[in-house]
């Protein structure tokens, strides 16, 4: 069976990618029914952008940027996700009817959370997390970052039981780039299988990221990433991942319908 898709709209004014792009409730509406249309299965919007060097955003001011999203897309027949670090946001979109909260930072971020996820009984996935935007590069340091990852990961699932979140609400999430350079992603997407021993689904989260342009031709744009993330994306779900997130639907979406072609040939 092929991951789900989590079809990613920010609507933020300094995402490294796409910022700027849907800033308006109405143009970002459409463009998730785009994303919906075009394959993706969910629709992760987020109000707060984590790229390396980001500047932290007020809970109220993100909420007025997700929430009427959010509404619009339930509205509209498409499954939500709020991609969030804080509690008050999380059970705002719950309200509005998402039916996922996606927190970059694993429950870290902020004392509340795993209070409002446990309320909530939403699906929540928790990120590998070590530290705010601002200080991530420097808290890369790791002497097995697979083993260290799935330590710290094992950490939060402990906390997680003991606030009242059901087992079968929570996905992981590795955190490709937060805290990582680019020959830990590596190693974590060739080592999943020792991710997947915590005995949860997991979800990857390559798209467009800088260590994707290691592979490309000097010059290449962040655009030019969705070759590469598409085949993360093969390759993950052959890894039996869950979940990908991803900017561009069709590129991996066409890979995905490779895998399973691929996949069904073999089984004939």
């Amino acid at each position: 069976m092929s991951p789900q898709i989590f079809g990613i709209l920010n609507v933020t004014p300094d995402s490294f990618s796409d910022g700027g792009q849907f800033a308006d409730a109405a143009e970002a509406i459409a463009r998730g029914v785009q994303l919906h249309a075009l394959g993706a299965d969910i629709i992760d919007v987020g109000g707060e952008s984590t790229r390396p060097g980001a500047v932290r955003v007020d809970p109220a001011e993100e909420q007025e940027r997700v929430i009427p999203v959010i509404r619009g897309l339930v509205a509209a027949g498409v499954p939500v996700s709020v991609d969030t670090m804080n509690s008050a946001t999380a059970l705002a979109a719950a309200e509005a009817g998402a039916s996922v909260i996606n927190d970059v930072s694993g429950g870290l971020g902020d004392p509340e959370m795993y209070r409002a996820v446990a309320q909530s009984k939403l699906l929540y996935i928790a990120m590998h997390w070590r530290g705010h935007s601002t200080d991530m590069d420097d808290l890369a340091t790791y002497d097995d970052v697979v083993v260290e990852v799935r330590n710290e990961l094992k950490a939060r699932l402990a906390e997680m039981l003991v606030w009242g979140i059901a087992k079968d609400q929570i996905v992981l999430d590795p955190g490709l780039g937060f805290a990582k350079r680019a020959e830990h992603n590596w190693q974590l997407l060739g080592r999943l299988d020792e991710l997947a021993t915590l005995g949860h689904p997991l979800l990857i989260g390559a798209s467009r990221k800088r260590f994707l342009g290691d592979v490309l031709p000097e010059g290449a744009t962040t655009a030019d990433r969705d070759l590469p993330t598409a085949v993360v994306s093969a390759f993950a779900a052959q890894a039996g991942v869950w979940a990908v997130r991803v900017h561009d639907l069709p590129s991996t979406r066409a890979a995905l319908g490779v895998f399973e072609a691929w996949k069904n040939g073999r089984a004939q």
